[in-house]
């Protein structure tokens, strides 16, 4: 089965995310937005269909990380995100909550060895 397909997107924790956003856009030439920065790309399989990487920074105070205590979360994209929450189950990998369909696609969290929160993510970026 295939499992993580990429990164899906990098989130940290930060201060004031509006002025890292911000330094972001004018140091490093990111096209920001009030979530971070979405950078899009063409899949190497089929260039047809495209696929996104989110990339946001957090504030300092956000629950989201929870139960993790890191100041970061890997969004990892990921092919059928049903059929890996099941095994990772059967292999006692711990989950943190349901999976959630949004317009973005379909979520879950799940916890890393060392209680690592990692965000799994089925999108629905391909056209």
């Amino acid at each position: 089965m295939e499992k993580v397909t990429g990164i899906g997107g990098v989130f940290f924790k930060s201060r004031d995310p509006g002025k890292m956003r911000e330094w972001y856009k004018n140091h490093l030439g990111l096209d920001t937005n009030p979530y971070g920065a979405t950078f899009e790309w063409r899949q190497a399989s089929d260039t047809t269909k495209k696929g996104i990487t989110q990339w946001s920074p957090f504030e300092d105070s956000t629950k989201y990380f929870e139960p993790s205590t890191r100041d970061f979360m890997i969004n990892y994209r990921v092919a059928d995100l049903n059929a890996l929450v099941e095994e990772l189950k059967k292999e006692g990998v711990t989950i943190v909550d349901k999976i959630e369909d949004s317009e973005y696609g379909k979520f879950v969290h799940i916890l890393d060895l060392e209680g690592n929160k990692i965000e799994l993510w089925e999108p629905r970026d391909e056209e």
